[in-house]
């Protein structure tokens, strides 16, 4: 069975004193799929998400939001949706429970609070404040409040930004878990590797436009980016040798660690030879394979930054 798109942007354009933070984009979201839009700080992602949600009027444009438009129906249209915000707070002595309470209260219809709680690894945390829970915690709540109403469609806007490694990976499945029931995401995100392990498509926007839309997998196959071997010597290493592998395009050396670029067939291969040969001392070698940061370097130039 076909499926439908449940979000629809044409033409959107958002302008703060005359300057666009989002200018002309287009792109559909389908029903059941988690959407990414990627990008560095400032390139238009959150305007565009909350232009979306209808907590922003867009200049110029069409949005339309599960058959509805965000400023037209607004109330309608929250009844359906879930919102993270980049920037969510609670009252610091608040509860978990009194939280979910307070949210469920502005729905005409919401799911079992501690059912969800449960689900989300919180119901141990269920009678503690807000300001005592962690960082992780406090991002699962916010998505338990976005769940509360039962949406079709959730919005996560930079849900990670903050946390550690664990907690974000943690979250990351949760993401996939909404997904798998049944619902649409609708992510923002400047953490490349996130985007390219949770969405089913991607959208990479820079300087307030979409650059590149497409699967992780196309984005990344579509890319002529060179495959790389990574290693550490303890001197300098004489490149001679490694110039002359027919697959070597260019050799780079930052204090001990050397990457080697080139095609993959016949890279690898090539260098371990020339390192036996040579009876050049190495370690920890291993290979990378292009991923969407090279996407989105090649698309815009730019080093994606984690702040």
């Amino acid at each position: 069975m076909k499926k439908r798109f449940v979000i629809e942007v044409k033409d959107l354009v958002k302008r703060y004193s005359g300057v666009p933070a989002v200018n002309e984009i287009s792109f559909n979201v389908l029903e059941g799929e988690i959407f990414g839009m990627v990008g560095p700080n400032g390139a238009g992602k959150t305007t565009t998400i909350e232009c979306i949600e209808g907590l922003r009027h867009p200049d110029t444009g069409m949005v339309k939001v599960l058959g509805m438009d965000p400023r037209r129906n607004g109330y309608a249209l929250r009844e359906k949706i879930g919102i993270q915000l980049q920037e969510s707070a609670l009252p610091d002595r608040i509860k978990v429970w009194e939280a979910m309470e307070m949210f469920a209260s502005f729905y005409p219809k919401t799911v079992d609070g501690n059912d969800l709680l449960e689900k989300l690894g919180l119901i141990e945390k269920r009678k503690t404040a807000f300001t005592k829970l962690s960082g992780g915690q406090k991002q699962r709540l916010f998505i338990a409040l976005a769940l509360i109403n039962d949406p079709e469609v959730v919005f996560l806007d930079e849900l990670t930004t903050g946390l550690d490694p664990k907690a974000r990976r943690s979250i990351w499945d949760l993401v996939l878990g909404i997904r798998d029931r049944g619902k649409t995401v609708f992510l923002t995100t400047h953490f490349m590797e996130e985007a390219e392990r949770l969405c089913n498509r991607v959208a990479i926007m820079d300087q307030a436009k979409i650059v590149a839309l497409d699967t992780p997998s196309n984005l990344i196959s579509s890319l002529s980016s060179e495959y790389r071997v990574v290693f550490n010597v303890q001197d300098t290493l004489d490149k001679t040798r490694f110039k002359k592998i027919p697959a070597v395009s260019r050799i780079e050396q930052v204090d001990e660690q050397v990457t080697i670029y080139g095609n993959e067939e016949g890279l690898l291969i090539g260098i371990v030879n020339a390192l036996e040969a040579g009876e050049i001392r190495f370690r920890s070698l291993r290979t990378e394979q292009p991923t969407l940061e090279d996407v989105f370097l090649t698309m815009t130039g730019k080093q994606m930054q984690e702040s």
